[in-house]
Order: structure tokens, then sequence, then C-alpha cells
């Protein structure tokens, strides 16, 4: 009788498109494990992000507003979560896997520090004689050198596959001591998870901006075509509604119209380039999940819309760079003190050196943490 896993593995390939990566072909893992017998190997790698301490401590760090700014603003968690949702509403219209793309989307922003991008820069810019700091590169140390939970291997033992999707920007991950071809691009689940995640911050970044009071309809409607358009078919539909509802459901179309986009995009770009496996989708000279021409244009001038009203904002960014600047006040505190670091991490010094060991000990922080050890270690 076959097991569990065979069972979910002939389903895959009965159900999947020719080009989705199927788990029974997945590369591997760095330390070789028996084959999970109620899930796919990629579900194992979905439970286990969701299972980290790096994916707790995503609840306690900033999305656009610093943690704790307000109850019903979005946190790198929710962010998250929001993303994986839309993420897998995409792979299954495309006949993807799914949970490869979970995994990834769940795993995307495990690397990111406390306050955000303005974390992201000051660690960058502190550690720009020792390689810099960039949250997909953070995300691979967490899920391969930094999370402690099996006596075998160090990390989370995750496959090639779910690896590859979490380096993003980075086309030759060697995770395996493996000789792979050269690969142009990843495979269509972590590109589904990649726009995923602009689709999410672009729609739910306007949501807490008009949340915050940053930003007003009135704005929207004036500055930015889309949602212009959203707004007019949700009133030509439903009338007058109240404002949390108008919000929310202008919001949801706009996310809509984008998957939509993507979606009939994407079909078109795998009909032209006739691709029939995962590799092939690999070797692509370009990738083949996309926005359309107008919608790519419309998003990058949203996404400019957003820095200059909402991330410049001096409401959002002044706290940014005070935070910010902790970093620094503890990057310099730990480097004299490195017995303070805590012992995992403490121990990588040798390997990767004190500037690395104390980058990760900062990176792991959460919001809420970092304030709080310079509190105790700098003072006000």
């Amino acid at each position: 009788m076959p097991s569990n896993c065979d069972t979910l593995e002939a389903r895959e390939r009965d159900t999947l498109a020719p080009y989705a990566q199927f788990s029974a072909e997945t590369l591997g893992r760095n330390v070789h494990e028996p084959p999970p017998e109620w899930r796919t190997q990629y579900q194992r790698d979905r439970d286990r992000i969701i299972h980290s301490r790096a994916f707790r401590r995503l609840d306690c760090k900033t999305q656009v507003f610093l943690s704790g700014s307000g109850d019903h603003l979005r946190t790198r968690l929710t962010h998250t979560m929001e993303v994986a949702a839309i993420a897998r509403n995409i792979a299954r219209a495309l006949q993807l896997n799914e949970d490869l793309t979970e995994a990834i989307a769940l795993g995307h922003d495990l690397g990111h520090p406390p306050f955000g991008h303005s974390g992201e820069e000051a660690l960058n810019e502190l550690m720009q004689s020792h390689g810099g700091f960039e949250h997909n590169k953070q995300s691979r140390r967490i899920v391969e050198l930094i999370e402690q939970k099996y006596p075998a291997f160090p990390g989370l033992n995750l496959t090639y596959e779910t690896l590859e999707g979490l380096a993003k920007h980075d086309t030759s991950p060697k995770p395996l001591g493996q000789e792979q071809a050269e690969f142009h691009h990843p495979s269509l689940e972590a590109q589904v998870a990649n726009l995923a995640d602009e689709i999410t911050y672009y729609s739910h970044d306007l949501d807490d901006g008009l949340d915050s009071g940053l930003l007003t309809e009135g704005q929207l409607e004036r500055d930015i075509a889309p949602w212009r358009d959203a707004s007019e078919r949700m009133r030509a539909q439903h009338g007058d509604l109240a404002d949390e509802c108008r919000h929310y459901f202008i919001v949801r179309c706009l996310i809509d119209d984008q998957v939509r986009d993507v979606v009939h995009t994407t079909e078109a770009n795998l009909a032209a380039a006739g691709v029939a496996t995962a590799d092939g989708v690999r070797m692509e000279a370009k990738p083949l999940v996309a926005y359309s021409p107008a919608r790519h244009e419309a998003n990058l001038k949203l996404r400019a819309y957003l820095y200059e009203k909402l991330y410049y904002n001096d409401a959002v960014h002044e706290p940014h760079i005070r935070a910010a600047k902790m970093l620094g006040d503890l990057f310099r505190h730990f480097k004299e003190h490195p017995e303070a670091i805590g012992g995992h991490i403490q121990s990588l010094i040798p390997d990767h050196g004190l500037q690395r060991a104390v980058c990760d000990h900062l990176a792991c922080m959460t919001d809420r943490f970092a304030i709080k050890e310079h509190g105790r270690l700098i003072g006000k």
C-alpha cells in the first residue's frame, strides 16, 4: 500500500502543470533525512518555517509603522501571512505547487531586522567593510545556520527549492554542494512568491496609510489611477459604504486586479515560451511570472508615491531613523562586549567573524527587544 506521501506526490502529478516543481523531483536537503510519512517535502519545509523562532519574532517587527504603533496596523508577521495567501491563490490558478509557494512566502522575510527598511539600511552601512547586510541573504542564514531546533544539523535543513526561493535575487544558490546548471531564474513558485510580496505591500501599505491618517481617499482618488478606477467600480456596484468597509473593499479590488493581471500575463508568457519542465523555466532569459507592461508601469508610479507620501513622511520616517540609530549604538556595544551576545550566535564568531555575529544578533531582535536592550545597555 503506498504511503500517504506517495499518494500526495501522485496527486501532484495528476493536478499540476508540467512546468510546476514536483515534490518527488526535489534536489533534496543538505543533510539527508528519511522522507516525511504524512506530508510532502515542501509541506515539511512550510511547517518547519512556521514553527521556527524567527517566524514568531515577525509579530514584533516593523512592516511600515514601528511595531506597537497601532492595533490594526500590519506587522511583519501579518504582512507575511497575507503574502502567503495571495501567493497560494496565484499558484493555484497557474496549477503550480502551492505548498512550495507557501513555504517560500512564509520564509521570505525571516531575515528582516528590527525597524523595517531603516533597520536594514543601518545594518548594511555598519557592515559595509564586512560583506554588507541584505535581508534575503539573512533569511538564508536564519534557516541554514542560526535556527537551532534539530540535533543532526544546524538550521532547518530545508529543500534546495525552498532555499532557492528564499535567495530571491541570487540565482545560483548552492546549499547542497551539488553541481547545478547555470540557471537564470528560480522556479515559477519562487517567482510567484516574489510578485505576491509586491502585490501585498503595494495594496496593504495604502490601507495602513489610510488607517493612520497619513493618506486620504481624496489624495488617492486624485493621484493613483488604479485606486480611482477601483473606487468608481465599487461605488457603481454598491453605492456609498461606511469608511472601513469602503477602504477594505477598494483594497480588495486592487489586489484582485493585480492577481488577475499576473495570472493572465503569466499564462501568455508560459504559452509563448513553451516550457515543459521546472528546469526549463529556470533556463529562460527572463522571469515568466510578471505583470503586464501597463500594470508594471502603474505599480512603479504607486511605489514612488508611497515613498514620497508614506514611507518618508516625518511621522513614519523620523521614528525609524531614531530606532536605526539604536542599532548603531548596540552594534558598537556588542563589538566591545562579545561575551554579551547569545550563546549560539557567539559560537559563530571564530568561523564568521565578530562583526557578522554581532549583525546576526541584532537582526534577530524584535523592535521591542532592541529598544529594551538599548535602554538597558546604553541608556536613553
